[in-house]
Formats: structure tokens, sequence, C-alpha cells
């Protein structure tokens, strides 16, 4: 099993913030850039100080690591320890009209937004904020990094499964729940027999080919 130990997360740049005045650090991240479906959702968190005597700190990294069920429980653990967590969505319409990067900023953007305290600093997983007037930095691999932006990545991944699950009860046979929307084998052949549903991207390429296929095939 991979030793995730050398690349936790810590509360390190935090700190240096708050030592040099900055009162409030949000780290923020989102999930959802990648799949064929559903929106990509976005969070914000401004940490409490007390999370570093939280005996479940180590469950606070990177999403990507944790089984759903330690993501559940990391969720917990970050909701206990954060002063205001927000949440910003970009649906797939908007993905499929403006890209994906800009889909990423605006949900980043409505997420720091929708904080209930205004941020002194915000900490940012590899994408840098464009238009944003708060002062900044970005890292990449933030959730490996900083903690505040390994919360915002548990908060902004399970807020986005939990999307995916509703999804699923509306389009069951895709299979949502199961892949939430990422291209598996069993999300292509799906989405080769059914053709796209309303909640997949019709910019991405994998969806745009099909559209072209059944295009073509409707006009000979």
């Amino acid at each position: 099993m991979r030793n995730y130990q050398l690349s936790l997360p810590t509360f390190k740049q935090e700190l240096q913030l708050i030592q040099k005045g900055f009162k409030y650090i949000a780290g923020i991240d989102e999930a959802g850039r990648g799949p064929l479906a559903g929106p990509l959702v976005a969070a914000a968190v401004i940490l409490y100080c007390s999370i570093t005597q939280s005996p479940f700190i180590n469950l606070i990294r990177d999403s990507k690591t944790l089984s759903e069920r330690q993501r559940e429980q990391a969720r917990q653990v970050v909701k206990a320890h954060a002063q205001s967590i927000g949440v910003g969505i970009s649906s797939t319409e908007f993905i499929d009209q403006h890209g994906i990067m800009s889909a990423t900023i605006s949900a980043m953007n409505e997420a720091v937004d929708k904080l209930s305290i205004t941020p002194s600093f915000l900490l940012v997983d590899a994408v840098i904020l464009k238009d944003n007037p708060l002062p900044s930095s970005s890292f990449i691999k933030g959730d490996s990094k900083c903690l505040s932006i390994a919360a915002a990545s548990i908060i902004a991944k399970t807020t986005r499964d939990s999307i995916m699950q509703s999804v699923d009860k509306t389009y069951p046979l895709y299979g949502f729940s199961q892949h939430k929307g990422y291209g598996t084998q069993k999300h292509l052949a799906m989405l080769k027999h059914l053709g796209p549903s309303p909640v997949h991207r019709r910019s991405f390429t994998p969806v745009k080919i099909l559209l072209s296929s059944i295009t073509k095939n409707n006009s000979t």
C-alpha cells in the first residue's frame, strides 16, 4: 500500500500568513474537471487553527487518496473545524459554453463569494483566480501541501458525488452513481448505446465524436 505520510498537507502555510496579519485564510479546490457528464464543483474553506489538534487530521488530504467512507469521515472533520465553507457550481451548460477553465474559475470565485466570512488571503489549487481582488497564491498539487486546500478538495468532491447520486436517479441507465460521470469503460459503452443525456458535456471529445457520428448517420 502506498505511504501517504510523505505527502500529507500541513497548516504551515496558513500559520505563516496568519502571523503576517492575514486573519482568515481560505483554501480553494474543485472536483469534476475531467468527467464527461455533470457539473464542476468548487469549495472554499476557512479552517480554525484547532484543526491541528484533531486526532483525525490525517484524513484531511487530497480527496482522491481517500475511500468514499474516509471522505465522508473527513467531511465531518472539516465541518467541525471550519469557520466557514462556501460552494460554487458550474453547470454542464456553462462548461459547454465557456470551457472548463472558465467554468473552474467561475465556480471557485462563487465559492469564495458564498463564504460567510470575507477571507484575507486565498490558497488555491493550481488555478490563478483572474479578476479576484483578494490576495492569493496558487499551488500545484496544493491539496497535498496545504491543509485548507485539502479540506476544500474534500468538500468539493463529496458535494459533487452527492449531486451525481441524484443525477443517477434521473438517468439510472448510465451508472452515474458508480463512475460519477468519468469516462470509464462502462460509461462509454452506455453512452454509445443510449446516446448522451442532458447532463453530458457536449464539448468534451468522446461526447462530441458520438454526436458527430449520430448527425452523420441521420444525414445519410
